[in-house]
């Protein structure tokens, strides 16, 4: 992995979760201009973040993924900015991890006079990670494959796999926003494993005031769910394309 790519995909994962939970802080916190701005707001808002990251990302490939990364892998593509292969994808995936810490810590310092505000302790862990509306482990596993499944079919099919143009970025945005209306209700919709990892752990280190629990006999499903759900993708995608 070159220094532009590590750059690119750092900033790139920084970005993304830097807006992403930046509207979520914005609609659930405490006295912020947005509060109580809706699901629709934060749906939107996610998929602007995704379109400014995989934009910024684009020397990467644009993944910000694992479960797209892996189910690339499983499509059988020879390469996405290097070989296709697991020892590739691991390293990609730190990659990811790194830059999307340092995006919660960023969205943490952004609205940090608004997480010392009181406020539920579960809200304020909603801000970096998700969590199930209905706790079933079961379902919300099904819930994050099948998600993630919609997305990492529709990025290997359309063939948005590196060097994203614009077009490509707005489509990746659009289906994010589609996924978080449709099937977002449920679990939060993370689709994305160090989406949910990185900030789960910025959650636990950082000094928010009053907080609770990072909820880690949940944190597996928002991990393993979207890894299965874009293996599944990537197979199916070898039938199809």
């Amino acid at each position: 992995m070159t220094g532009q790519v590590f750059w690119s995909e750092v900033i790139g994962s920084a970005l993304l979760i830097l807006l992403g939970a930046g509207v979520v802080a914005n609609v659930i916190l405490p006295k912020t201009k947005g509060f109580a701005g809706g699901w629709l707001l934060i749906n939107f808002g996610w998929g602007l973040a995704v379109f400014t990251g995989v934009y910024a990302a684009w020397k990467s490939g644009a993944h910000l993924n694992p479960a797209v990364t892996v189910g690339i892998w499983a499509s059988g593509a020879d390469t996405y900015g290097g070989s296709a292969n697991l020892t590739v994808t691991f390293g990609h995936t730190l990659v990811y991890f790194a830059g999307e810490f340092i995006g919660a810590v960023l969205a943490f310092l952004a609205y940090k006079k608004h997480f010392d505000q009181d406020a539920d302790p579960a809200v304020k862990l909603g801000v970096f990670s998700t969590g199930p509306e209905l706790r079933s482990y079961a379902w919300n596993f099904i819930t994050e494959v099948i998600g993630t499944f919609v997305l990492v079919y529709w990025v290997v099919v359309s063939g948005v796999k590196e060097n994203s143009s614009g077009l490509g970025a707005l489509g990746v945005a659009l289906v994010v926003v589609g996924i978080g209306a449709s099937l977002g209700g449920p679990t939060g919709y993370a689709i994305n494993p160090t989406r949910d990892l990185a900030p789960r752990i910025a959650h636990a280190l950082l000094p928010i005031k009053g907080k609770g629990s990072s909820d880690w006999s949940y944190a597996w499903v928002p991990v393993l769910g979207p890894l299965v759900g874009g293996v599944l993708a990537g197979l199916l995608s070898q039938a199809t394309i």
